[in-house]
This record gives C-alpha cells, structure tokens and sequence, in this order.
C-alpha cells in the first residue's frame, strides 16, 4: 500500500539530465520552458483585457491559473514528479471552467479571445 502512495503522489518520473545521449532530456527540458512561456503569454493577455475592458475580478484569478500553468512547466522543465502531475490536473480543471465562466457569462460574442 505504500508502494501505491509512493506511485500516485511522490515518485519523480523524469529528472532533466543534461548529458543524457539520446536528447530526450534536452528536448523535454527545452519544451517546457517555451510552453511556460506560452502559458505566461496568456496569462498576459487575460490581464490586458481586464484592464481594458469590463475589469472582472474572475480574470484575475483567470489570469493567475495561466500563470500558476507557467510555473509548473517551468517545475516540469526540471523535474517530472506524481504530485506535479496532480497539481496541473487541478489547475488545468480551474483554467477550464473559469474559461468557460468567464467567456459564456462576459464575452459570448468571442470565439478564441
């Protein structure tokens, strides 16, 4: 039973190892780094439009999810663990349905942004 817990909340899967010779590693590491990059990207661009538009204060937290996602591909850039697993899980699920409050309720008339 342990061995179980060990598995679902605190085993690291993938630690980024630099002189790994297949390039898996590298590859991996540098994904990350530019999807956090993207995540951040969105997570500007929600605060751009609370400042511009209807300043809602669930775009703040809309915002700080996609910052949140940033953040752990960054923790992922290094090191691939259960527990990273599960926080980007619940994170992923606020993203979603904040998204979907937030776009059904304020700005039905937007498809993508």
């Amino acid at each position: 039973m342990a061995n179980l817990f060990e598995i679902i909340f605190v085993r690291s899967w993938w630690t980024y190892d630099v002189k790994e010779p297949f390039g898996f590693s590298a590859c991996y590491h540098w994904f990350n780094i530019l999807e956090g990059l993207v995540w951040f990207v969105f997570s500007a661009l929600v605060l751009l439009r609370f400042l511009r538009h209807r300043q809602l204060r669930i775009e703040l937290c809309y915002c700080a999810l996609f910052a949140a996602f940033a953040v752990s591909d960054f923790v992922e850039a290094w090191q691939q663990s259960s527990w990273l697993i599960w926080l980007k899980l619940f994170n992923l699920y606020g993203l979603v349905w904040t998204r979907e409050r937030v776009m059904r309720r304020h700005y039905p008339e937007a498809r993508v942004y």
